[in-house]
């Protein structure tokens, strides 16, 4: 599966046997990082089991209902459109329990990717298929980073909704070892976790994109506050002596997000040498990463990235492209790359420290060069998708295998 549309049909009248399924709470396809992860976890799920049930948000000119002729893949979007988050979610669940309750008797294998997905899927009556919950983050851990006003009570009922389904998951996939250490002190026993790293591909070769700068600094994904793109742009005032050079930033979400970080440029006088391109897709962010002198993972010391963990796709892409990279060096991203050797780890949150590891890249454009592509190597050697889809095959193949409901 890819991030593109497939082609739409109407959903048939009398329904296949549906004998896996896949259930997000995350818009696909979209620009963002997960739409990428989505499609290939669940490409290699319907590939075990000849097709299955794709159940994932929608909105805009997505449609509600789609047949991929030949695949065996349904994909079912939910559309409702309600403000509030916690609201729209509990309506997602009964929207997913309605999904499942019509092939419990057919299903082989469920695999979720959130709480909302997982609820009406572990508690389903009558289920005999066993459950693979895949965690690259946990809501009760970032909405109170993206909402800081998030009432703790909230907060709270969220863990509690994760605690138990987690409990009676069957395997719980993690992307990180960190995600892994952090479920395991909340009691998740290890023996039902299995690393699964993020994958990516080394691209084609493609062309460098008519309007890129002549020399430029990219960064590519989201604007959560965790992302730390005030530290970035603050690290870029710092460089104001390299005339040339530019930031451009690629989001991944809608224009609308990036007012504050907007108005941060200005204040610091780089708002003319910022370069902003929104939610653009991912063949072309691709040519961005390519052509950049240096891609920048600014992630912030926070609890989620250093408790919770994380699995950035943008510095396994950015390493598949042969660019050197610069990240906080926090725990999780010393798993895809070494100081030195695919480019340069810097403390979080030190605008001083990030700038100067950037210009000492710069300065040496032959040692960058070089540690882009021992990144390169990294990726297709470990990070490969292939890799990334082949444990996911392993353990599909060993709940199935081994069937009969545990908990």
């Amino acid at each position: 599966m890819t991030g593109e549309a497939p082609e739409t049909q109407a959903s048939p009248a009398g329904p296949p046997e549906v004998r896996a399924a896949y259930f997000a709470f995350d818009r696909f396809p979209s620009t963002k990082g997960s739409a990428v992860h989505i499609g290939q976890m669940a490409a290699e799920l319907f590939e075990r089991f000849g097709g299955g049930l794709l159940g994932v948000l929608g909105g805009g000119n997505l449609p509600r209902y789609q047949w991929e002729p030949g695949s065996g893949i349904r994909i079912a979007r939910f559309g409702e459109r309600i403000p509030n988050l916690i609201d729209r979610a509990e309506a997602y669940s009964a929207w997913v329990a309605a999904h499942v309750a019509p092939h419990v008797e057919t299903l082989r294998v469920c695999h979720v990717r959130d709480p909302w997905s997982a609820l009406p899927v572990v508690t389903a009556p009558g289920r005999r298929y066993p459950v693979v919950y895949e965690v690259n983050g946990l809501p009760s851990v970032e909405l109170g980073h993206t909402w800081p006003l998030a009432a703790p009570a909230t907060l709270a009922r969220i863990a509690e909704l994760e605690d138990f389904c987690l409990e009676r998951a069957d395997v719980v996939v993690v992307p990180s070892g960190v995600i892994g250490t952090a479920l395991r002190r909340r009691g998740v026993p290890g023996e039902r976790i299995e690393l699964v790293p993020n994958g990516a591909d080394v691209p084609p070769e493609r062309p460098r994109p008519d309007d890129a700068p002549e020399s430029y600094l990219v960064y590519a994904g989201a604007l959560q506050p965790w992302q730390g793109l005030d530290v970035l742009l603050r690290a870029f005032a710092r460089l104001a002596d390299l005339t040339g050079l530019r930031l451009v930033i690629l989001s991944s979400v809608p224009e609308r997000r990036a007012r504050a970080l907007r108005r941060l440029a200005e204040r610091l006088g780089v708002e003319d040498r910022v370069v902003w391109r929104f939610t653009l897709p991912h063949a072309e962010v691709a040519a961005w990463l390519a052509g950049a002198a240096v891609s920048v993972a600014p992630l912030t010391g926070c609890a989620r990235n250093v408790d919770q963990g994380c699995a950035p796709l943008k510095i396994l892409e950015s390493m598949a492209a042969g660019t050197p990279v610069v990240a906080s060096g926090l725990p999780a991203v010393r798993e895809l790359m070494a100081d030195g050797v695919h480019g340069r780890l810097v403390a979080p949150d030190r605008p001083a420290e990030l700038a100067r590891a950037i210009r000492v890249l710069l300065e040496y454009p032959d040692a960058a060069r070089a540690m882009g592509e021992r990144g390169r190597r990294r990726v297709r050697e470990e990070f490969a998708w292939a890799a990334t889809r082949a444990r996911m095959a392993t353990i599909y193949r060993s709940i199935t295998s081994n069937s009969g409901i545990t908990r």
